[in-house]
């Protein structure tokens, strides 16, 4: 079952258990993403009811039209991934049912990127420029009341292709809901839960709740709500009264005590359910049931971060919102496996880059066990230069992004997201903005980094100008300037803490020395540091009060060493968890940024194996291979030593690591550099069962156990020890390819147009041994009530179609993403390849 409908039998189900209602739903929260039509068309006027759009494709959302497309380094831009915007219409014909005429009809869309115009029966609600917050309209007032049909029109208008740093999407490309309430109800994102006071023994828990009476008349209220823990059981209950005369809205606030409370972590990620029941003498009118957890954080400028007084280091990663092939319709299950592989490598972290996410993926982040730090926005009073990532050098209509509408808009997308998101227990940091410092000329110019005469290297060096410089220099350049940074970050940090004082004001910081001079960091509780390790020091000695962690940071060892070396320094969220399409900056046919710890289709990566050595206890040990002419290292003359070519470049290395392979598959005789990421006190490496040594992490300063030898085909084997423990890995020399493997996440899935298969195909040799040295074009059928989401092997430089049946693999493999229909049926898939035999693989959709 999927999460969205787990959620929302949750809320039935926690009803009735707590025993406030019976088995019919006072409120209604309708799944809105079937039976939409869809045109991608300039015309205007297509919201007109009367108009005829039998010729539109019939389309389910969520839905991204951009990543329907080809790549096209013509029509689109690398900033945004080398897919093409446009205008989107989209339309919905419903009929409101005879019973439920006199109730409210509310709207709900959790993000339409972007500039989304939205109609109903030709009567315009609104717009909502933000791709990336929530909104809702009442369709009360206009709807056909006599059982006719209704018309949601949205015109969608991403003709800016290149209004972003990296790829957006385009279109509804997340979950609209129909809610019908009652007059007397709880309104969207009535509730906020706190928790002010947490031990293992007991728990306070305050629930604000806000209820609205549309009625013409006064009524009496009753607020009841009821407390159900982890396992189904009701913990406590409270009742309140409130008169609320008509046409208003009153705020009711309840207090409790949990004893014993099962605490949401992040190995036992709890969450509780405030069912609560708004109710008058004549019955039941709502039932709003919010999920939450009990817990506790705190962070100190010396010793860093506490989760239920329980001291750990953040080992994050950042994310954007695209899941690869799917583009930004991100199905539950693509995430959900993308976070279990994360999670598997130790991360325990979540950074939003650099917006706010879908409330599926909150869902999974309370649920799976991850903190997350919630970014609202990457531009503020100034526009950044899509292409070049800092300050816009010139105006350009297609780049036009959300700067245009931030001065009207911020307050309000702020505090929607807050809104929405403020009662997850996985949010525990509020970020304003990224790297905003680049947009104000006055920063750059004051550190020094940049002046003229300057000779030092950004990444590795403290700021140039003493902090008394600093200071001058910025407050001259913003005495001057039409947009002020500080008051700018001092208006969404008040706005901010009026919505929520239970976490802290964070903001990722890419120049740090002219946000603590200037008054920024001042309106902070945090000071994120980003690629400004070599400020930490720096930055505690200047200003020992200012929580600071690493908020961007470079997937490598030394930037782990350097958080594990100081207490005070919370963690990290390093870029990126995941490769992501945009970015490219003119890279054809690179379409993304290939920083992450997975690629773009979710197979993990060398940084992944790094990471996992670094951030678990467990015993791990990963092989990989290299000419060692195309390697960073070299042969010591004198002892046999690998050793860097240039010395000490690992303490430099930024986001992209050295090319490996992971095949023993090489010329006789070549020679060869062996490479085994472990966090074992030992490993011993074996050839076809002779052993090549045994060496010992001590040894290694960059953390990478190394072997240079001459290629001959076999058997490689890595064996690793760490407190008696040992675990092992191997390579196998392959043959050429004999036949296609396929292998599954799960045999089953749910038929309920959601859930999703992903199938990896694998070219295998006439042993089973992986080929990996071979590529060719995979097509695959499938048969059963199941939809082909895409194909993708992954690579960044691939710009084959994603919306195809067929691909040409990398390193041998491929990925096929199905999603189920909603009738039952046995799925078959079958992967064909000129030459090369498969056996079909079945999956039951029920």
């Amino acid at each position: 079952m999927t999460t969205h409908s787990l959620f929302k039998l949750g809320i039935l189900w926690g009803a009735i258990v707590v025993g406030l209602i019976d088995a019919s739903e006072p409120r209604k929260e309708a799944d809105f993403n079937f039976g939409w039509r869809f045109s991608l068309s300039e015309q205007s006027g297509l919201e007109r009811p009367d108009l005829d759009d039998s010729s539109w494709r019939s389309i389910r959302l969520p839905h991204d039209w951009s990543v329907e497309a080809a790549f096209d380094r013509e029509r689109g831009d690398g900033a945004t991934g080398y897919l093409p915007g446009g205008i989107g219409w989209y339309r919905k014909h419903f009929v409101i049912p005879t019973e439920e005429e006199s109730k409210l009809h509310l709207v709900y869309f959790d993000g339409v990127y972007n500039n989304a115009e939205v109609w109903i029966n030709g009567e315009k609600l609104g717009f909502h420029p933000y791709g990336y917050t929530p909104f809702w309209y009442d369709l009360t007032p206009y709807l056909r009341k006599d059982g006719s049909e209704n018309i949601l029109a949205l015109r969608v208008d991403r003709s800016r292709f290149v209004d972003s740093r990296w790829y957006p999407g385009s279109g509804i490309y997340r979950n609209v809901k129909l809610l019908t309430l009652d007059r007397l109800h709880v309104p969207v994102w009535g509730t906020y839960v706190t928790t002010p006071a947490v031990t293992r023994t007991s728990a306070t828990v305050v629930i604000e709740i806000k209820v609205k009476n549309d009625y013409a008349q006064p009524s009496q209220v009753q607020v009841s709500t009821g407390l159900i823990d982890p396992s189904g059981r009701r913990v406590s209950h409270q009742s309140s009264s409130l008169t609320l005369p008509g046409d208003k809205e009153g705020l009711c606030i309840q207090r409790f005590s949990v004893p014993l409370p099962q605490l949401w972590d992040l190995d036992h990620p709890g969450l509780y359910q405030a069912v609560t029941t708004i109710s008058t003498d004549a019955g039941v009118n709502d039932v709003a049931t919010t999920p939450f957890g009990i817990r506790s954080i705190r962070f100190d400028a010396n010793e860093g971060f506490f989760l239920n007084d329980v001291n750990l280091k953040i080992k994050g990663v950042c994310l954007h919102h695209d899941g690869g092939l799917v583009g930004a319709a991100v199905p539950a299950g693509v995430w959900r496996r993308r976070l279990a592989e994360l999670k598997e490598a130790g991360c325990n972290a979540i950074r939003l880059s650099h917006n706010p996410a879908s409330e599926e993926f909150l869902n999974l982040c309370d649920e799976m066990g991850f903190l997350v730090q919630n970014e609202f926005f990457d531009e503020w009073d100034n526009p950044k230069d899509k292409r070049l990532n800092k300050w816009e050098t010139k105006i350009d209509y297609i780049t036009r992004g959300y700067g245009e509408h931030f001065q009207e808009w911020a307050e309000r997308d702020l505090k929607a997201t807050m809104l929405r998101d403020r009662n997850h227990p996985s949010v525990f940091q509020w970020s304003i903005g990224n790297e905003i410092e680049w947009t104000y000329p006055a920063y750059a110019k004051a550190t020094g980094f940049f002046d003229m005469d300057w000779k030092g290297n950004y990444f590795w060096s403290t700021p140039p100008n003493p902090p008394e410089v600093i200071r001058k220099l910025v407050r001259e350049g913003e005495s001057t300037a039409k947009y002020s940074m500080a008051k700018t970050a001092a208006k969404l940090a008040a706005w901010t803490r009026e919505m929520d004082q239970t976490r802290p004001v964070i903001l990722n910081s890419i120049l740090p020395s002219a946000s603590y001079e200037s008054g920024v960091a001042d309106v902070l509780d945090i000071l994120g540091f980003s690629y400004r390790r070599v400020m930490y020091d720096y930055g505690h000695r200047y200003y020992p009060t200012k929580v600071i962690m690493g908020t961007e940071n470079l997937p490598q060892w030394h930037e782990w060493k350097a958080i594990m070396e100081r207490p005070f320094i919370s963690g990290t969220f390093l870029w990126t968890g995941i490769d992501y399409m945009g970015e490219a900056r003119g890279g054809w046919p690179k379409k993304g940024t290939d920083s992450g710890l997975l690629d773009l289709a979710g197979f993990r990566k060398p940084a992944y194996h790094m990471l996992k050595s670094l951030w678990n206890d467990a015993p791990h040990v990963y092989l990989a291979t290299q000419l060692l002419e195309k390697s960073p290292y070299r042969v010591d003359e004198i002892d046999g030593a690998v050793v860097e070519r240039k010395p000490g470049a690992w303490e430099h290395a930024l986001w992209v690591w050295p090319k490996t392979n992971e095949h023993w598959n090489y010329e006789p005789k070549a020679e060869t550099v062996v490479e085994v990421l472990s966090n074992c006190e030992s490993v011993e490496l074996t050839l076809n069962g002779r052993s090549l040594g045994t060496k010992h992490l001590k040894d290694f300063a960059d953390h990478i156990f190394k072997w240079a030898l001459p290629y001959e085909a076999g058997t490689l084997v890595a064996k690793g020890v760490k407190q008696g423990k040992t675990v092992s890995t191997q390579l196998e020399t392959s043959g050429v390819p004999a036949r296609v493997e396929l292998t599954a996440d799960r045999n089953e899935l749910n038929a309920d147009g959601y859930e999703v298969v992903h199938v990896v195909a694998q070219l295998v040799d006439a042993e089973g041994n992986p080929a990996r040295v071979e590529n060719r074009l995979i097509r695959f059928t499938v048969d059963g009530d199941v939809r082909i989401l895409g194909v993708d092997n992954g690579a960044i430089d691939s710009v084959q179609d994603y919306q195809a049946n067929q691909v040409t693999t990398d390193q041998g493999r491929c990925l096929l993403l199905i999603q189920a229909n909603r009738k039952a049926s046995i799925v078959r898939v079958m992967a064909q390849v000129e030459g090369l035999s498969s056996l079909p693989l079945s999956i039951e959709s029920k």
